[in-house]
């Protein structure tokens, strides 16, 4: 079947790899990263390494008048986890011709890391590059556009096509770099256009760049400085639900970790649009610390409301202060702003959108994504466009 296509160089050549901050060379091939590879040394645990190369938001960019299209990946999938997508798959594929979505292909499993209980890594079991095919496309010039698996990591090992491939033509579009949590990393969407900062950056037309870490959301001094170095013309920074259900701060170290990650990004984006975001809806630490387990496949927090006092979170008191911190900070810079995640997902909804109490289901991304970009990037937005 790939007799009459034609190899595509994957490095310099006319492949444009759009939402990651790093592009490295594997044995296997080309790793999109979303945050750099000198990050690796700081990580504190190997499940930042497993969502710094998830493919959420990550796409390659061409252009072609190709009327089919093979991608040979080699996917790495951690499993097994009660929490994890069918382990039989390693996620979608989107294609996407001229912007429009012009097909979903599945991949099967590759590589596979085994996890235990607590997710630390007990083996490795090395598998297969596979291919992953679009045929049918239109024989006309045309700018497409392939996303990766939200929730995998993904090497790509090889691209061909029927017709020569140039470089995509720009976009002209504003770049949004999101850091967030699993809920902007978004793996149970049912594909990578479902994922809801790429939905929000659809219908506001900009490029996303999502930085959603599942599970590493912390306010790392290596993610504040990745940010930093980055290209954006707009940023958002939605903090809360890992630090609270991890009970990783206290209030009197929260507001200064916060300033301390805001004070780095605007090293390198002093002016920026940059909007702060509390969390959405989850009923579990909305009154209760963390720290936080599963019971039955319930999301449920298990420190002691009266500990709150003496400085304990909860989202409650996390809204707080992460309002009155932008508040503070909006005295000296007028271009800071916040967003109560309530208002993206209320606690009204939570029974209808949160499949487990904590991750919003496939629904809850898209009203997630549809609504932040009208709050966000609409009429009087803090990421709107500016006359």
């Amino acid at each position: 079947m790939t007799d009459a296509l034609q190899q595509v160089p994957l490095t310099g050549g006319p492949v444009e790899y759009r939402g990651a901050l790093e592009v490295v060379t594997t044995q296997a091939g080309v790793l999109p990263r979303r945050l750099p590879e000198w990050t690796i040394a700081q990580y504190p645990e190997a499940s930042v390494e497993r969502q710094a190369t998830a493919g959420s938001g990550v796409r390659l960019a061409f252009r072609t008048a190709a009327t089919a299209v093979e991608l040979d990946v080699l996917t790495t999938v951690p499993m097994p986890a009660v929490d994890e997508p069918d382990p039989d798959e390693a996620g979608n594929f989107e294609l996407t011709v001229d912007g429009a979505p012009a097909g979903v292909r599945k991949a099967p499993v590759g590589n596979v890391i085994e996890l235990d209980d607590a997710r630390r890594q007990t083996g490795f079991v090395p598998g297969t590059p596979t291919t992953v095919r679009y045929d049918g496309l239109p024989a006309v010039p045309k700018d497409v556009e392939i996303w990766l698996p939200q929730w995998v990591k993904t090497e790509i090992v090889a691209l061909r096509a029927d017709a020569p491939v140039q470089a995509p033509a720009p976009t002209g579009r504003r770049v949004w770099l999101h850091h967030g949590s699993s809920i902007s990393q978004c793996q149970e969407a049912e594909s990578p256009l479902g994922v809801w900062p790429v939905i929000a950056a659809r219908a506001a037309g900009v490029d996303p760049v999502n930085l959603g870490l599942s599970g590493n959301c912390f306010l790392d001094p290596f993610v504040a400085r990745s940010i930093r170095d980055a290209a954006a013309d707009v940023i958002s920074l939605k903090l809360g639900i890992n630090f609270t259900s991890r009970a990783v701060y206290r209030l009197r170290t929260l507001g200064p970790t916060v300033h301390g990650f805001l004070d780095t990004v605007r090293e390198g984006h002093p002016d920026t649009p940059l909007l702060v975001v509390s969390p959405i809806a989850c009923p579990a630490v909305e009154r209760t610390p963390g720290p936080t387990l599963w019971r039955d496949g319930v999301f449920t927090a298990t420190g002691d409301p009266a500990d709150v006092a003496a400085g304990a979170l909860t989202l409650e008191v996390v809204r707080g202060e992460l309002r009155r911190i932008v508040g503070e900070r909006a005295k000296q810079d007028p271009n800071i702003a916040y967003l109560d995640g309530l208002e993206l997902l209320g606690l009204d909804e939570a029974q209808e959108f949160l499949g487990e109490g904590l991750h919003p289901n496939p629904a809850g991304y898209r009203l997630i994504g549809e609504r932040f970009a009208t709050l966000a990037f609409g009429p009087g937005g803090a990421l709107a466009v500016r006359a």
